[in-house]
């Protein structure tokens, strides 16, 4: 690798559920054995994106307060001793379109086979299936034990 490359980038979707833990840890693994960084890419919407009818429940929300959830919550999965380096991002938007932008020009995309989804009877889930459909990157979909 010419010193002036910048080393191959994994990106991994974390929304807070046990795949997307699992996600994260295998592709921190992943990363180890390649010499690559991880960009861990969390996504929000305001809950009026949602497009439901019903009253929005929560008018306030804080993109601070999202943002320090998912240092949390990447701090607990990764611990202190992480291999590698892993570059966080959280961004408001459609999950699988973030993870989409986020994956141009990475070596893998990483994504937990169900998130935050209500159809936990479905074989993948939504954002899943979309980044494997659409992805310009091999994607890799991990199942939490």
């Amino acid at each position: 690798m010419d010193p002036n490359d910048s080393p191959p980038r994994v990106v991994v979707g974390v929304d807070g559920s046990p795949p997307s833990h699992a996600a994260l840890r295998w592709a921190v693994r992943h990363a180890g054995l390649s010499g690559a960084v991880v960009d861990a890419v969390g996504a929000w919407e305001p809950p009026s994106h949602f497009g439901w009818s019903a009253p929005v429940v929560d008018t306030a929300f804080d993109q601070g307060l999202a943002e320090r959830k998912f240092a949390e919550e990447l701090d607990a999965v990764l611990g202190a001793d992480c291999p590698v380096p892993v570059r966080r991002t959280m961004v408001m938007g459609d999950p699988s379109d973030v993870l989409l932008d986020a994956s141009q020009g990475a070596e893998l995309l990483v994504v937990g086979s169900h998130g935050r989804g209500g159809f936990t009877r479905a074989l993948l889930g939504s954002v899943s299936t979309r980044c494997a459909q659409h992805a310009t990157c091999p994607v890799v979909i991990v199942r939490a034990q």
